[in-house]
């Protein structure tokens, strides 16, 4: 569960990312027990299509930091974190309890936090931003032959 609300030392210029943050995983609370939950969770319930904004939102915290100047390693532990939120979250049901419970978002900003007030997370994520692109590629080649293979199947059983 997230912490409660502290006042932060970031940047004035950056509040935007905090105050999003805060409405996607924590604005929203059950009264009379410690459950707080966001947009992200209310949105989430609505199959695909809410699932596709929340990570559309992510994307956007996630350039923000960026051009805010988080490391490469840091960005891929964010990534991370919102890929699992997506995976997850995709699920009927089992996905919308994880989203209660996970906050990738406030994830995030923790991390950033960590980074911009005490320069943690320092480091190059090249090696595996290139390991994920390979991996990528390799899985659309795959993607290529499976296809193929189906529709040269299906062409095949059409002729005979």
């Amino acid at each position: 569960m997230p912490e409660e609300k502290q006042t932060r030392s970031i940047n004035e210029d950056i509040k935007w990312i905090d105050v999003v943050t805060d409405w996607m995983d924590n604005k929203i609370g059950i009264p009379g027990t410690k459950i707080r939950f966001g947009l992200d969770f209310l949105i989430g319930l609505v199959p695909y299509v809410g699932d596709l904004a929340s990570f559309a939102i992510s994307g956007l915290l996630l350039m923000g930091m960026a051009r805010h100047g988080a490391s490469g390693m840091l960005i891929i532990k964010m990534i991370g974190n919102v890929l699992l939120d997506v995976i997850v979250g995709s699920i009927p049901i089992l996905g919308d309890l994880f989203d209660l419970q996970y906050r990738a978002n406030w994830r995030n900003l923790k991390l950033f936090e960590e980074f911009y007030e005490e320069g943690e997370h320092k480091g190059s994520g090249w090696w595996v931003v290139i390991l994920v692109l390979v991996i990528f590629t390799a899985l659309f080649f795959l993607l290529i032959y499976v296809i193929w293979s189906v529709l040269g199947s299906i062409w095949n059983f059409i002729i005979s």
